[in-house]
């Protein structure tokens, strides 16, 4: 049996090894192509662009773990089942279930190993490949504007245009700035085009800006809405106007400050598990002060039972007033009912916000266990998938193991999108994905431990026969 065990590993481990390490480069290639027009010729490093690509294989690793394990156990099983071998071990009166225990026991060491991955290195190498990007946007301070929304990522500054072009990207179109004093805007610059002038190792980064508009209004610590109209204010057109940005700030990345901690990604599962109570309590608080609020509102809190005793008002109230006052009452009535319902609606956007976000974290926190398990998963579903199919090699099997995560990812995101838009429990929505896959694993475990295909297509298609010879048999007659 010692030499059974060590020939069914080193099947499995050496299409393992060979698949993993393809999909990982697979997986990082696309996660450098998605980067590269962002690093290609911005005169970053090789040593920095290696580091990245470092931190990418160390985040995309439990992402390749599961699909290497169920591409090799297809391609192991079918290779037996294909040379026939697995059908000389089955009449020495060795089950399928006995021939695998010791890939089974391999499997939970892959999980764990996929649990402490996903536990520590992944949120590691996350947190230092944001460090790196941020290096990368001091190194290249123009890597820090993207166009199409508002940049807030330089200190003081809100700024905005509608797209990058030249040979260097150092060129603007429709550009709009916020200058930002104490979170107010004092200072608005508007400008058809602009460039972007920065050297290497300098703290500043110019914007050269070109046929625009430059306001100002002097806000000081005015908060009344009538104090604020009579603020003076400036307004001049400009052929050219240089802009200096002080733009240090971007690199001072401290990867131990818990402010750029706050990303899931980033966090481990204990800390996850903490952020989600600190999140939880306040949003309680919301919810109660809300409804007390509301409460309060409607004047629930005046509500006393008989409030006017032995009274000789007559039912419905209404027919207690003339028509003028009946008509008061109404559109009194209507008005509070109308405020009431806009509270609640525009309450409703609110509290779904932030559900959202408490549920993103607690699908991240479930889903790590998840995923982790699913070494375990889908390499039951691959290995009885191996023994029927009984095909080796890259063809098949690969197809077969691509359809089957991209189910699996396809579940998984769509628990999570359920969950985070709490149509389902988050629990559920990080298990989703484990939930549905592992009945048909052990119905494959099932059907290849009896010698049966996938689906008996004789099973589906003989009461179909039967009836149509039923047919023809009383035709004739």
């Amino acid at each position: 049996m010692k030499i059974l065990n060590k020939y069914i590993l080193k099947s499995f481990l050496v299409p393992f090894f060979a698949t993993f390490f393809i999909i990982l480069f697979v997986l990082i290639m696309q996660a450098l192509w998605l980067q590269f027009d962002k690093i290609a010729g911005k005169g970053i490093g090789l040593v920095i662009i290696f580091k990245f690509l470092g931190y990418i294989a160390l985040m995309m690793a439990p992402t390749a773990l599961p699909i290497a394990i169920l591409l090799s156990s297809i391609m192991a099983l079918g290779n037996l089942a294909e040379n026939y071998e697995f059908a000389a071990i089955k009449s020495a009166g060795i089950s399928l279930q006995r021939f695998i225990r010791p890939l089974v026991v391999l499997m939970f060491v892959l999980s764990g190993l996929n649990f402490l991955f996903l536990n520590y290195v992944f949120p590691y190498a996350s947190l230092k490949s944001k460090n790196l990007v941020y290096n990368m946007k001091m190194k290249e301070p123009g890597l820090a504007l993207v166009a199409g929304t508002f940049n807030t990522e330089i200190p003081g500054y809100s700024i905005k245009f509608e797209e990058k072009y030249g040979e260097n990207d150092n060129l603007l179109k429709n550009v709009l700035i916020y200058k930002l004093k104490n979170t107010i805007n004092n200072i608005d610059i508007t400008a058809k085009k602009g460039e972007i002038i920065s050297e290497e190792g300098s703290r500043y980064l110019t914007l050269v800006l070109n046929d625009g508009f430059y306001y100002e209004h002097d806000l000081g610590k005015r908060k009344t809405l009538e104090k604020r109209k009579r603020v003076p204010f400036t307004k001049a057109h400009f052929d050219e106007y240089k802009v200096n940005i002080d733009v240090s700030s971007i690199g001072n990345f401290d990867p131990d400050d818990v402010k750029y901690k706050t990303g899931k990604e980033m966090l481990s599962l204990n800390q996850l598990d903490y952020y989600i109570d600190s999140l939880d309590s306040p949003y309680r608080n919301f919810i109660n002060n809300k409804s007390l609020r509301l409460y309060k509102t409607i004047r629930g809190n005046q509500l006393v039972k008989d409030t006017v005793p032995n009274s000789e008002l007559k039912l419905p109230i209404l027919e207690n007033f003339d028509k003028k006052n009946k008509l008061l009452v109404i559109e009194n009535a209507h008005t509070l009912a109308q405020g009431n319902i806009d509270n609640i609606k525009s309450f409703k956007g609110t509290l779904k916000d932030k559900q959202k976000v408490i549920n993103a974290y607690n699908v991240e926190y479930h889903k790590r266990i998840a995923f982790s398990l699913a070494c375990l998963v889908l390499f039951f579903i691959g290995t009885p998938l191996g023994s029927i199919i009984r095909k080796g090699g890259f063809g098949l099997p690969m197809i077969m193991a691509i359809v089957i995560f991209v189910i699996y990812f396809f579940i998984s995101t769509l628990g999570k999108n359920m969950a985070e838009t709490n149509t389902i429990s988050p629990i559920l929505g990080g298990w989703l994905a484990t939930i549905v896959l592992l009945p048909f694993g052990m119905l494959l475990m099932i059907r290849a431990t009896n010698d049966k295909g996938i689906f008996d297509m004789n099973a589906f298609l003989q009461p179909i026969t039967n009836f149509i010879n039923k047919i023809f048999k009383l035709d004739k007659k």
